[in-house]
């Protein structure tokens, strides 16, 4: 009797049902990808036209919040050009990020194409598909295809809008390149990395390993602790680098590196996270000015400081979750901006002669009132308490 290995299913990482975006946000898709029937101005051209993309204080320059169509009227579209066949599943879009103006789409038509010349709407049946759009200009909307199709272009052709706004649009395509190793495109698109550094986006779970691992290749001269818990109980870890970690020697000079405290921008966490490796990679080749700091300061990286913010944008997505999920603690204090004004103390400290001028002024200690429920700037929130008592001890 033979017996038939079982073959297992193919898992689904995405949560775009099978396709992923393809990197209008993240700019892998490149400004010469993207095409316009027409555009108001140069700033509010098609490769402006991607998803979360913002606009400055100031408008009616060169780096403005969407593409805006020349003229409002059903004849417009925005197209992106993926250079090879890909099996496209959706699509995501946002009105224009502006201060000042409300422009969004409201129900669009999608095409697509294999030359750019002629064009397949995609239909309910015998009608041509119309999606819903946006309600509003910053909420993403993401709409999948009933099948996916498959093509090298595509079209969004905006059909109706805010009425008392413009046809403008941020958007991202959903959707898988086919199998094609001779196409040039492709390989030019894509980035090797050739360093050791686990450079990715590394989830609560994968950052505390990450830590762990650098103790244990660097066992020495690094020591992993940590400052209380987030609101969910997550626990806030730190790694401290130095030649005798948990000893505080006198006079030697102390830094500290916290990220993350807006949890839904993930850029802070993987660089202290890429700095513990490199330091400890670098220490271990004898890296001479690794070396030195190491041996002449104590260091300290907070990689995460806002933790529940960072589950609760990374579950949604940064291609639908917009800029504001995630951002604040759970009781909705921006960490980054509401924080206690301790600078004021240290110059009224050094103004009334209480730290001698040769003294580092982090040592004024933190007034009691600072820690009060009455206080103007309150320390209720789990997360600033931690870090305050955080700033005290070390």
């Amino acid at each position: 009797i033979r017996l038939k290995k079982k073959k297992k299913k193919p898992i689904c990482h995405s949560r775009y049902l099978e396709c992923p975006p393809m990197g209008l946000e993240t700019l892998k898709i490149d400004d010469f990808q993207l095409h316009a029937s027409s555009t108001k101005r140069y700033g509010l051209g098609a490769h402006r036209g991607r998803l979360n993309i913002q606009a400055g204080i100031y408008e009616d320059d060169l780096y403005d919040g969407a593409w805006c169509a020349g003229r409002d009227d059903p004849l417009q579209w925005f197209e992106v050009d993926a250079r090879r066949l890909t099996k496209f599943t959706g699509v995501i879009t946002q009105g224009r990020s502006s201060l000042w103006s409300s422009d969004w789409v409201t129900s669009y038509k999608v095409m697509v194409s294999n030359d750019s010349h002629t064009w397949i709407t995609l239909k309910n049946g015998s009608e041509d598909l119309i999606f819903s759009g946006n309600r509003e200009k910053e909420i993403p909307v993401r709409n999948i295809f009933p099948a996916p199709v498959i093509a090298r272009y595509i079209r969004v052709n905006p059909r109706s809008w805010f009425n008392s706004g413009s046809i403008c649009m941020r958007v991202e395509i959903l959707g898988c390149p086919m199998p094609d190793p001779n196409n040039y495109y492709h390989r030019r698109n894509e980035v090797i990395t050739t360093d050791d550094l686990d450079f990715k986006h590394h989830s609560y779970k994968e950052m505390r390993q990450l830590m762990k691992v650098v103790n244990e290749m660097c066992p020495n001269i690094t020591r992993i602790y940590n400052i209380g818990k987030s609101h969910s109980g997550l626990k806030l870890y730190a790694i401290e680098i130095s030649d005798n970690p948990g000893d505080h020697e006198v006079g030697e000079p102390e830094f500290r590196y916290t990220a993350g405290s807006h949890g839904n921008e993930v850029l802070g966490r993987e660089l202290l996270l890429l700095l513990m490796q490199f330091m400890c990679l670098e220490y271990l080749a004898g890296n001479q000015r690794i070396r030195h700091l190491v041996e002449e300061t104590r260091i300290h990286l907070l990689p995460s400081v806002n933790p529940d913010g960072y589950e609760k944008a990374f579950e949604v997505g940064s291609e639908l979750s917009g800029w504001s999920l995630g951002r604040w603690s759970n009781d909705g204090i921006d960490i980054h901006h509401n924080f206690p004004d301790l600078n004021s103390i240290l110059w009224e400290a050094e103004a009334k002669k209480w730290v001698p001028r040769k003294m580092f002024n982090h040592h004024v200690p933190i007034p009691a009132w600072y820690l009060s429920k009455n206080a103007s700037v309150s320390l209720i929130d789990s997360i600033r308490q931690s870090v305050v008592f955080y700033i005290k001890l070390y």
